[in-house]
């Protein structure tokens, strides 16, 4: 490919070793948590077709079938009940193993300051920091918070030609995992805004734009949003302080 006059290549920075542990960790956090969905949903499937409904939540799974296979007058035919018992002891130890790497990333955090001050801003909790520092490294490479949006996937399509500007949908060119935190902090931090007795403007604003834009693309826009204050808490070394007035 021939580079114009006013191209540029930016070279990807190689991660330290610790740096890949960390994203190793997240990454086998990731699979069992995906693994833990899947069973969970197809015993809920199952047990259905034999006309028992589970509440919904995670937790209500495992006590729910434990319950079934004990008793003497369950739905559930005895040719399933030991398959039933040994999809709960999978799932319980997929659940002890994701603690089990939370537990290191919580070790992992206190001595990493990046990550201590990455949790002073709204919505980002331990599993985003720490995912941050790993995947991200050096946010000295991002000239703005608007690049840093941008190469997390957060900013919108540009389609614009001469005086005419056309933005389009979020790009999704950056780490799907990364820009997947992200949202679900946003998510998060929607809905501690909207039950705040005192919003700050932050919070004001995301309640806002969900009002006029509906809960998705709010959703997306404080996602983009929280990218901005990380580059600028992270790049600046300074904790993010919310006011509670303009």
């Amino acid at each position: 490919m021939k580079l114009g006059a006013n191209d540029e290549i930016r070279a990807v920075p190689v991660k330290t070793v610790d740096q890949q542990a960390i994203a190793s960790l997240h990454r086998l956090r990731s699979t069992w948590h995906a693994t833990r969905t899947s069973r969970l949903n197809t015993v809920r499937g199952l047990l259905r077709e034999f006309g028992v409904a589970i509440p919904v939540g995670a937790n209500h799974v495992v006590p729910q079938i434990r319950a079934l296979v004990g008793e003497t007058a369950t739905p559930v035919p005895m040719l399933l009940q030991a398959t039933l018992a040994d999809v709960c002891e999978e799932i319980g130890t997929l659940e002890a193993n994701i603690h089990r790497i939370e537990r290191q990333l919580e070790a992992l955090a206190r001595q990493m300051p990046d990550v201590v001050l990455l949790q002073t801003v709204p919505g980002i909790g331990l599993i985003s920091a720490t995912a941050l520092v790993a995947l991200v490294g050096d946010i000295q490479r991002f000239g703005s918070g608007r690049h840093f949006a941008s190469y997390l996937g957060l900013t919108p399509k540009e389609d614009s030609s001469a005086l005419r500007r056309r933005l389009g949908a979020i790009s999704k060119q950056g780490d799907v995992y990364l820009r997947m935190l992200l949202i679900h902090g946003a998510r998060s931090f929607l809905w501690h805004a909207k039950a705040a007795a005192q919003p700050t403007a932050l919070q004001r604003w995301a309640v806002c734009t969900e009002q006029r834009r509906g809960h998705n693309v709010a959703a997306v826009a404080v996602a983009n949003k929280l990218a901005r204050i990380v580059w600028a808490v992270w790049k600046q070394q300074r904790p993010f302080a919310a006011m509670h007035r303009d």
